[in-house]
């Protein structure tokens, strides 16, 4: 039975907290636990990318075979991770106005 019964309430508790699934995964790519899978066409090739992967503290399985094309999109995607975008807060209607003049921003450059 639910803790909230008597208010006519079901347990509030979600599905996915209910069947173990976890929302926060701890495993990241590229670790002992997680190794990209990369394949590459050459050997010369490899000796690249465990150079790279040497440097960043990266763990991966490189498979080398001419026949297949060469997939390096995990290796591109954790190398260049993309950048948080930050704003620039805008000043509220009664701060005094960024140009200096002294007034309040509303009644100077808004």
């Amino acid at each position: 039975m639910s803790k909230m019964f008597f208010k006519g309430r079901i347990d509030a508790r979600l599905n996915h907290v209910k069947s173990g699934y976890s929302t926060k995964r701890d495993i990241k790519l590229g670790t002992d636990e997680s190794p990209l899978n990369l394949t590459v066409q050459t050997a010369e090739r490899k000796t690249e990318i465990e150079v790279i992967l040497a440097d960043t503290k990266l763990v991966a399985n490189i498979e080398v075979n001419a026949e297949k094309e060469e997939n390096t999109r995990d290796l591109d995607g954790v190398l260049n991770k993309p950048k948080t975008t930050v704003f620039e807060k805008t000043p509220n209607r009664n701060d005094p106005c960024s140009c200096g003049s002294g007034k309040k921003y509303k009644k100077c450059c808004a």
